[in-house]
């Protein structure tokens, strides 16, 4: 029950945030509010903003045990071959270093970085990149 009570508030809060981040989309002065990201036109923050939003939900999807690990590398190793989170991803690495290491977000993390290393090396197997499919520790 305590799980079941859990996922239910994660899932809540993962909706608050999608309704911020819709509210935001169509407000530039809200969505410049939003984002830490300096110098990006209007139509470049909203992506970015809608991928962060792609890549929270596949995430969520992870921490209520809706995918398992494997599920989720493959995932995003469908979400890294885009270049729009590409870029995402390169301009908030800084903000990924403020996770404690042993957090889940640290730790899927490490994985879209061996993810995105491995693409840049070959991306003709993009389905093979990563990490195993078992669970770090």
């Amino acid at each position: 029950m305590t799980e079941e009570m859990h996922n239910a508030n994660e899932i809540q809060l993962q909706s608050l945030i999608v309704g911020q981040v819709e509210r935001a989309m169509k407000d530039p002065a809200l969505m410049a509010a939003m984002s830490t990201l300096e110098g990006l036109p209007d139509h470049k923050r909203r992506q970015l903003l809608f991928v962060n939003r792609e890549y929270a939900t596949i995430l969520l999807a992870y921490r209520i045990g809706s995918v398992n690990w494997g599920e989720l590398l493959g995932h995003l190793r469908v979400l890294c071959r885009n270049a729009v989170f590409a870029e995402y991803w390169e301009r908030t690495g800084e903000h990924r270093r403020s996770l404690p290491r042993q957090s889940t977000e640290a730790k899927v993390g490490e994985a879209v970085d061996v993810i995105m290393e491995e693409l840049a090396d070959d991306p003709d197997e993009w389905w093979v990149v990563g990490q195993s499919d078992e669970t770090p520790s």
